[in-house]
């Protein structure tokens, strides 16, 4: 997909390899074979989409268009960690990621920052959403639950994850969000992941 795909929203998650004759009623594979194939498609695709499939310097909709392909490949379980400013994107792009998963009604996909945890509905088990953004110490952390939020969550987003740095497991996807000053309708987008290409 181009930037200008993205930008206008027009961005897909293509599985190649996967027949149409391996899949059952429902898009379920039929056995095994085809399932470890479909697996490592979607792992490429994913891989694809953190490396070189990241848009560089996003605007709001190729941003949300990009967000929404990482969620549809998304292997379960998966930790995500949103950096950045206030007002960065980290929100929206969470918001898209969680379309892309299948949260039915992304509207409730808000910034947890009073809160600090938000769960999500989806397919395949819900979505964890935590702000540790008023977080002080690792006593504050350890009353969230946050260990057994780790081992746990299908799915878990985290903003403001340098408060627990220290914690994350090694197959963390971790993306960063910054103003571009040259462009200020756009974001500079990194991307640290275990599995990018």
């Amino acid at each position: 997909a181009t930037e200008a795909d993205m930008a206008r929203g027009e961005i897909t998650l293509v599985i190649a390899g996967a027949s149409p004759v391996a899949q059952a009623e429902g898009g379920a594979p039929r056995d095994a074979i085809a399932q470890a194939q479909l697996e490592r498609t979607i792992q490429a695709a994913l891989a694809h989409l953190l490396g070189r499939g990241a848009p560089r310097a996003p605007d709001r909709d190729s941003l949300e268009a990009w967000g929404r392909a990482v969620g549809a490949a998304l292997p379960r379980p998966a930790v995500i960690t949103l950096e950045g400013d206030l007002g960065v994107g980290k929100t929206t792009l969470a918001r898209a990621v969680c379309a892309g998963i299948g949260v039915p009604d992304v509207r409730v996909v808000t910034s947890p920052t009073f809160s600090l945890i938000q769960q999500y509905e989806a397919p395949g088990g819900p979505v964890v959403h935590v702000d540790l953004y008023r977080l002080r110490n690792d006593a504050e952390l350890e009353a969230l639950g946050w260990d057994e939020l780790v081992a746990t969550a299908p799915v878990l987003l985290i903003e403001w994850p340098e408060r627990a740095a220290h914690t994350l497991p090694a197959h963390t996807i971790g993306i960063g969000l910054a103003h571009d000053p040259d462009q200020p309708t756009r974001r500079v987008l990194r991307v640290v992941s275990p599995v990018r290409r």
